[in-house]
């Protein structure tokens, strides 16, 4: 205890933020890995497992913020528990494959990484800076990897396999690019530096002519879906008319120069059919009709436990994933997994609707309202084209959600804390209250 007239020195505590640092900088590297996917198309770095050492790392930063957060685990919303429900019966369901046990096994362990980003997200994104970086990395690295598919895939059609991974494949790549377009003109309308602003200005129409060069149907479709849902928050509710007649003469002009193979392949898709390439697009049109039907049958003979995670493939006997996000994960995760599975992305709706409907969220709020839901909106539909089930930019987007909705609670309730008592409740209390009359000095 301090002696009189000694100064009252505080121990040496450090910050929640302080004590987080190092788990926030890991999940940062996991991001980076999992959005940029820099040994695709950085020489030498193929031979470097990043994944696995950042995914490791992510994992020891989970465990050394238990306790040492604002959030704890049993703050974590309902839809952590649906997600992890969903990946417990995965690994439950995969010795019962019927298909290929091992392979089941292994698909669900590579996707269950995205529970341990997810939790970390939701425990240490307290603030709208933290929100903000995780959404700079996203964003920037899928603006690097649309320019670099570009660049490298001039002999590619489609840009199919011009890198690896989650990029490789065409319909993948156009929808990471649009989950990705909205978080872009967030980051846009909020840069308070112009330069920043124009670089911005400049990535997204490239991102979309790399959409165009995918040809991508399914991309397409998602694109028609979001971009209307973010100009309606950005550009009507925001007041912001430029935008929406900047987006149609840019977006107009680009499905011109780079949008003649997706053309031809939405005209094969009625059965119009005058070349090569428009066969072999009609040809995968009916092709997916018959995995659909494929994978309706499998639900129907294993409507509890599915064939297991990622196996469809041989199951379908074309060694092709169903273009249906809700058929792959009914289809080999079984109806009990796909119901948490609409009861996951149903939660980040309902928490979209609560941040919608409080009365003074700030601007800065608003904005990340507006540009999640135009998301999740586009997933939900475009997800009904292309098989996206174990793709984590969808999760992120329900992870971003939940902490924003837990940030403007905490903002609101330190609010409510530092802001003087009012209400009938306080002028009850102290209705009788007197200030004390001074009292006469007798001299």
């Amino acid at each position: 205890m301090a002696t009189p007239g000694q100064a009252f020195t505080r121990p040496n505590l450090a910050t929640p933020r302080e004590a987080t640092a190092t788990a926030f900088f890991w999940l940062s590297a996991f991001y980076v890995v999992y959005c940029a996917r820099p040994e695709d198309w950085i020489p030498g770095l193929f031979y470097v497992p990043l994944a696995k050492i950042s995914a490791f790392f992510a994992l020891v930063g989970l465990l050394s913020v238990m306790g040492r957060t604002r959030r704890k685990f049993k703050d974590l919303p309902r839809e952590s528990k649906y997600l992890l429900a969903m990946i417990v019966l995965l690994y439950m369901w995969a010795p019962l494959s019927p298909v290929w046990k091992s392979g089941a096994l292994l698909r669900t362990f590579e996707f269950s990484k995205v529970y341990v980003a997810w939790v970390l997200t939701f425990l240490l994104v307290t603030s709208y800076a933290r929100l903000r970086r995780l959404i700079f990395i996203q964003a920037g690295s899928v603006a690097v990897v649309a320019v670099i598919s570009v660049v490298k895939g001039s002999n590619h059609p489609r840009l199919e396999g011009v890198l690896g991974g989650i990029y490789s494949n065409p319909n993948d790549l156009a929808f990471a690019i649009v989950l990705t377009l909205p978080l872009i003109l967030l980051l846009l309308l909020t840069s308070k530096n112009m330069l920043v602003k124009g670089i911005w200005a400049l990535v997204m129409p490239m991102m979309v002519y790399t959409l165009f060069r995918t040809a991508s149907r399914a991309g397409f479709v998602d694109l028609v879906v979001t971009v209307p849902v973010a100009l309606w928050f950005f550009g009507v509710k925001g007041r912001r008319p430029q935008l929406i007649v900047a987006t149609v003469l840019i977006g107009t002009l680009l499905l011109a120069v780079g949008g003649k193979q997706l053309r031809e392949r939405l005209s094969a898709t009625t059965g119009s059919v005058e070349t090569s390439e428009d066969a072999k697009a009609y040809g995968s049109f009916e092709e997916r009709k018959f995995l659909m039907k494929r994978a309706l049958e499998g639900i129907e003979h294993y409507p509890v436990n599915g064939v297991g995670t990622g196996v469809f493939p041989p199951y379908s006997t074309k060694w092709k994933q169903v273009h249906m996000t809700y058929l792959q994960i009914g289809v080999e995760g079984g109806i009990p997994v796909l119901i948490l599975y609409l009861l996951f992305f149903s939660s980040g709706f309902r928490n979209l609707g609560l941040l919608r409907k409080r009365r003074n969220l700030d601007p800065e709020a608003v904005l990340f309202v507006g540009a999640l839901y135009s998301c999740l909106t586009g997933f939900v539909v475009g997800a009904l084209f292309a098989p996206e089930g174990y793709q984590f930019f969808p999760y992120f987007t329900i992870a971003y959600v939940s902490a924003l909705l837990a940030t403007v609670k905490e903002r609101e309730a330190d609010a409510a804390v530092e802001a003087p008592p009012t209400g009938k409740r306080f002028r009850g209390i102290y209705a009788n209250y007197r200030e004390p009359r001074a009292v006469p000095v007798v001299r």
